[in-house]
C-alpha cells in the first residue's frame, strides 16, 4: 500500500504564494510519475501538473504555466507544488496523486493512488 499525505494548503490573497507538500510512505518504488490535481465545489477534477519521477521532467496545465512549479525530493520521497501569483480561480481541493505505469500524465484516472486533499483558497 502507499500513502499520501499532502500538507502546505491555505488561504491567501490574490498574488499570493503557496508550497504544497505531499509526503509518501510505503510501496512507492515503483512510481513512474506523481501528479498534482484540483478540483473546485461543483467541478470535476483537473490536471494541474505532473513530473516523471525518475527523469524529473514535468508537465503543466496552461492556466498554472508560468506560475507554478512542480519539484520533488527523492531522498524524501516528497512532491512539492509551488504556487506563485495565485489568482482566485485558483482556489480548489488539490490533491496529490502517483501512477506505476507510463501514459498520459494529465488523467486522472490512471493514477493508482492518492493523497486525501489540501485546501487552497484565494481571496480577491
Amino acid at each position: 500500500q502507499v500513502q499520501l499525505v499532502e500538507s502546505g494548503g491555505g488561504s491567501v490573497q490574490a498574488g499570493g504564494s503557496l508550497r504544497l507538500s505531499c509526503a509518501a510512505s510505503g510501496r512507492t518504488s515503483s512510481s513512474y510519475a506523481r501528479g498534482w490535481f484540483r478540483q473546485a465545489p461543483g467541478q470535476e477534477r483537473e490536471f494541474v501538473s505532473a513530473i516523471i519521477w525518475s527523469s524529473g521532467r514535468t508537465y503543466y496545465a496552461d492556466s498554472v504555466k508560468g506560475r507554478f512549479t512542480i519539484s520533488r525530493d527523492i531522498a524524501k520521497n516528497t512532491l512539492y507544488l509551488q504556487m506563485n501569483s495565485l489568482k482566485p480561480e485558483d482556489t480548489a481541493v488539490y490533491y496529490c496523486a502517483g501512477r506505476r505505469l507510463p501514459g498520459d500524465v494529465t488523467w486522472s484516472s490512471t493514477y493508482d493512488y492518492w493523497g486525501q486533499g489540501t485546501q487552497v483558497t484565494v481571496s480577491s
